[in-house]
């Protein structure tokens, strides 16, 4: 039972997530036209900032409930909102530890990385058409 109420609170989260994602994106494009990705890049600061916010106030407060809440927002809200914050939060925990070559290599591992996988998906994908 405990499992199943996990999976409903990150579903619940992933859901409302999904549909911010997809409002900011379409009225960002809207607001400040296409020629550069302004919905990608507003969602993925604006996520590092509240999964930053969120994850200090729960771990540092050990709020009651703290659990539910970082299932619902954290892994929920924010996992389908954007990954990028987790990768933003994993990569500051690299620096704060002192594992500055492991950040580093997370971060343009990470970039490079997934633009060679993205092309790699690309051409794939034209090799079956």
């Amino acid at each position: 039972m405990k499992e199943l109420m996990a999976c409903l609170l990150v579903g619940c989260g992933g859901f409302l997530g999904a549909i911010a994602r997809y409002l900011i994106a379409r009225g960002s494009a809207s607001l400040l036209g296409v020629t550069f990705p302004y919905g990608t890049f507003i969602i993925n600061v604006s996520g590092s900032f509240l999964l930053g916010v969120l994850a200090t106030w729960v771990g540092e407060r050990l709020v009651p409930g703290s659990d539910q809440i970082r299932l619902f927002f954290a892994i929920g809200f924010l996992g389908a909102y954007t990954t990028f914050s987790t990768f933003e939060f994993e990569t500051q925990a690299l620096f704060e530890d002192g594992s500055w070559l492991l950040a580093l290599t997370n971060i343009f591992g990470s970039l490079f990385l997934g633009l060679v996988a993205v092309r790699a998906g690309i051409v794939l994908a034209k090799s079956w058409m």
